[in-house]
């Protein structure tokens, strides 16, 4: 494999206009075994491992899970930009979905392997091995976000393409979140149960990384043509894509939102829910579940009103369900894990739309400028999708020490009134005003199939 500035049609596709088959729906798709393990885990665990575990203060324990997250901000664009320009016989994103996602197996069983016991020494290597995992995930995840824009060129195919990610994105949720708490339980519980839960989900990753890699072994890789020098300058064409811009701005912070309310299922299940052996694997379930079986209805929504009001509708859904949640204290825990299966209806949607929009910005890109940039576009995406998932984590914390939370090095401790109900706030209200007001700003999302379609015929970036 080679790294160098790319010239024009050096590569060129070959049926990028054509529906993608089931094989390599299904292949790609096995990349959100990885995506949705390593997403999903730390913000469901690493906190509670952190303050209950290795007694950390909540507040350090929030900062912590920030920090190394934190530099994704800066590493996945410049990921994004070495896989724009990387050729190679496999194609430029696919050999990082190899070496990228092996090395976050490998990296993420280190993180749980807890040499040092409690104490400082402990949190400050769980912190150095986080950021070593985090700068190996960004070497995945930011070429695997590339790709659909590069596989097809069709705007419904996308949708497609997309609705098979989140499908297996869901199962690898359900899965790597509903059983990581099992795992940890199994293997003893506390540090040696974390041990064994960081074994499981390494082997999560290593077949999402495999899957993709293989799977997408006969994918179109799309055009190797031009594109801009500097950092600086992908930048400012960035800037100038508006529908970009507003799609990642929403996602952003409503990623904020859903990685707040996920951090605080092990707290809810303890202290409001008092089920602190199957609450949070309830829990989970009835907020990932859902997304197996209303997946294709989505996607049927999807097709009927069009992506934007279908993102409306499920952040709707999302942010109302999340407010009402506000009651889980008052009512029977089975009430709580419905009213949650509904807000996983609304994340499904959420996911999936979202998603689908992003390779059609940056097809509107490519057909506006020439130039193929999709790592760069994908690195500012996932920057920003996983800073928001390090930083609700880092704001539930902090609702967590203002409200009084005591932490513990041998589990769960018992807390105050205060600090219960800042453990349901954190996990309702907060999680509600992040994902419904920043909706509103996609009344400025003017991307329509019609837009999108006429650039490229003007252009002629797509053969009609």
């Amino acid at each position: 494999m080679t790294v160098s500035p790319p010239t024009s049609a050096e590569v060129t596709a070959l049926g990028q206009d054509q529906p993608l088959t089931g094989g390599v729906r299904a292949g790609y798709a096995l990349g959100s075994l990885a995506t949705g393990a390593f997403g999903t885990v730390p913000g469901l665990l690493l906190l509670p491992y952190l303050t209950d575990n290795l007694g950390v203060a909540a507040g350090l324990a929030g900062l912590l899970v920030l920090v190394p997250k934190a530099w994704d901000v800066l590493i996945n664009p410049v990921a994004g930009r070495i896989s724009d320009r990387t050729v190679s016989r496999w194609g430029a994103r696919r050999p990082y979905l190899l070496f990228g996602g092996l090395a976050v197996a490998v990296l993420f069983a280190l993180m749980f392997a807890g040499p040092f016991g409690a104490g400082s020494g402990a949190a400050l290597y769980v912190a150095v091995a986080f950021l070593l995992t985090a700068t190996a995930y960004a070497f995945f995840q930011v070429p695997y976000v590339a790709m659909p824009a590069e596989m097809t060129d069709d705007y419904s195919e996308r949708t497609r393409l997309m609705t098979w990610r989140v499908a297996v994105l869901a199962v690898a949720i359900l899965v790597s979140g509903a059983v990581a708490p099992i795992v940890v339980q199994a293997g003893g519980g506390g540090v040696p149960g974390h041990r064994w839960m960081g074994v499981f989900v390494a082997a999560l990753i290593v077949v999402g990384a495999l899957g993709s890699f293989f799977g997408t072994r006969r994918a179109p890789v799309g055009r190797v043509t031009e594109s801009e020098p500097t950092l600086r300058a992908q930048l400012a064409v960035v800037r100038r894509n508006r529908p970009f811009t507003v799609l990642l701005t929403v996602f952003v912070v409503q990623s904020i939102g859903v990685a707040t309310m996920l951090a605080g299922v092990k707290y809810v299940a303890d202290h409001v829910l008092q089920r602190p052996e199957d609450g949070p694997t309830l829990l989970f379930a009835c907020f990932v579940g859902p997304a197996l079986l209303v997946m294709p209805l989505w996607s049927r929504v999807g097709a009927r009103v069009g992506k934007t009001k279908a993102l409306v509708a499920a952040s709707v859904l999302l942010s109302g369900g999340a407010l009402a949640l506000i009651v889980a204290g008052s009512v029977p825990p089975v009430v709580a894990y419905a009213v949650t299966g509904l807000i996983g209806v609304g994340y499904a949607g959420q996911q999936v739309f979202a998603m689908a929009m992003l390779p059609d910005c940056v097809a509107y890109d490519a057909a506006r400028t020439g130039r193929r940039q999709a790592g760069v576009f994908t690195g500012l995406w996932t920057a920003g999708e996983t800073f928001g998932l390090a930083l609700g984590p880092g704001l539930y914390a902090l609702v967590l020490q203002l409200s009084g939370y005591a932490s513990s090095a041998s589990g769960a401790a018992a807390q105050s009134d205060g600090a219960k109900l800042g453990v349901l706030l954190g996990f309702s209200l907060v999680p509600a005003l992040l994902v419904g007001p920043v909706t509103l700003l996609l009344r400025r999302y003017d991307l329509t199939p019609e837009r999108l379609a006429s650039v490229q015929v003007a252009t002629g970036t797509v053969a009609r």
